[in-house]
């Protein structure tokens, strides 16, 4: 026998509000226990439905952005970081500079919380709406090459254009074909004033160049890169902290026999 609330989750199944029509068996029970007026019951299903929403559209710029990790302010230790306090911190949230399409390079060496710091602040944009994409320059140059015969490489490239940030990991961890400089170059020019940018490397802008073997295209990236920047120095007296709180199989002291 079909339930009196049925033909009302078809309607709503009709005007797409699927996640309503599944919990209005529940939402029903509520406004009648609680005495709900008409106003408060229909607010309600349409704030449900907008939490719903917004938590899908969330869920799916995640699994866009391909974090390598969930990494979030949650578990990042400010007081261990000599590259930026908490005012600074607390400015980088409030996420103007994306709209602005500002660069931020962070520079030191491995396991110093560039990565964390960068993936964190990709996740906090993310819930707060922005489109982000996350990939290492390498994977980068990679989407680059393939995107015109490589069906995923082109989607890939599609998501990272239509971002808000880009978050490109190790820059400059290797040397690169000249091809492949001019393929990076093109990419930068075409999103220069349309995204910002967050970088990552061990080596700071003055190296570049070495690595992509041409200073004046190496001039050319830095013109835009760094037209809007931040630069936060990560120092190389500081502690490798996922070295500090690694996980060991074995214990240092050694067991009797």
């Amino acid at each position: 026998m079909r339930q009196p609330y049925e033909k009302l989750q078809e309607k709503c199944r009709t005007l797409r509000l699927a996640e309503t029509a599944k919990e209005l068996p529940n939402l029903l029970r509520e406004a009648e226990a609680k005495g709900w007026t008409y106003y408060e019951f229909i607010h309600e299903i349409l704030r449900y439905e907008l939490s719903c929403r917004e938590k899908k559209h969330s869920e799916k710029l995640m699994k866009w952005a391909e974090f390598p990790e969930v990494l979030t302010f949650e578990n990042f230790r400010l007081e261990e970081q000599t590259a930026i306090g908490e005012k600074q911190l607390n400015i980088l949230k409030q996420l103007g500079w994306i709209d602005e399409c500002f660069t931020l390079i962070m520079m030191g060496p491995t396991g110093v919380g560039k990565t964390h710091l960068s993936t964190a602040l990709g996740i906090h944009a993310i819930e707060h709406g922005y489109q982000v994409s996350f990939i290492s320059m390498d994977r980068l140059i990679y989407v680059l090459k393939s995107r015109e015969y490589i069906s995923k490489s082109k989607t890939r490239y599609h998501r990272i254009t239509k971002s808000d940030l880009i978050i490109i990991d190790d820059v400059m961890y290797m040397a690169y074909e000249p091809q492949d400089a001019h393929l990076f170059f093109q990419f930068i020019y075409e999103m220069y004033d349309k995204a910002a940018f967050i970088l990552t490397s061990n080596k700071g802008p003055g190296e570049w160049g070495k690595f992509l073997g041409d200073p004046t295209l190496t001039t050319a990236i830095l013109d835009r890169l760094l037209h809007r920047s931040e630069i936060l120095t990560f120092s190389e007296e500081q502690d490798s902290i996922r070295m500090k709180y690694r996980k060991a199989l074995f214990s240092n002291k050694k067991k009797d026999n």
